[in-house]
């Protein structure tokens, strides 16, 4: 299955919203309840999701919506110097085991690294999701380490795997 990235359209949010329903829908590890999809219905007619410090594509997959990528900048330091971007994935339950995670992160990598001055890239997991370890680790990420008690999801806290890529030098 080849995954392909493309903005965000009206059209799409919809389908987005309704897939990103219920827990089956985004899966074990990325399910915080009921969110509003208000927000990036709002985003997509003021700048089509893709500004200066975040963003999001739909993963499209031979003319499905497969999910959504997004980026947002993380500070480290001084905003200006000290800045790197923190990728996330949501991918609909048909699409996952194929390859289409590793391939989607692989892209908004290679774009963000085409398209911007970041230096660095980070993503996260939950300790237990070894499928995202492994897309990420394909993708060409490294594991840097464990943020204990990193994320509050379903009444409780879970330890996260932080994961980067760094910009090749030329």
């Amino acid at each position: 299955m080849r995954a392909r990235l493309r903005p965000i359209r009206e059209s799409d949010i919809n389908v987005l919203e309704e897939e990103a329903a219920t827990p089956e829908g985004v899966g074990d590890f990325q399910w915080f309840g009921y969110r509003s999809f208000q927000k990036m219905r709002k985003r997509v007619t003021e700048d089509g999701c893709i500004g200066p410090d975040s963003g999001a594509f739909v993963v499209d997959v031979e003319g499905s919506i497969a999910g959504w990528v997004s980026w947002v900048k993380h500070f480290w330091g001084p905003e200006d110097t000290s800045w790197s971007w923190t990728i996330g994935i949501i991918l609909f339950p048909e699409f996952r085991g194929r390859g289409v995670g590793t391939a989607a992160q692989k892209e908004l990598s290679d774009y963000l690294f085409s398209h911007t001055l970041a230096e660095r890239i980070q993503a996260s997991t939950d300790i237990n999701n070894v499928a995202e370890q492994r897309a990420l680790e394909k993708a060409g990420f490294q594991k840097e380490g464990v943020l204990r008690r990193a994320q509050w999801r379903m009444g409780r806290w879970y330890d996260q795997i932080l994961y980067s890529a760094i910009r090749e030098r030329c």
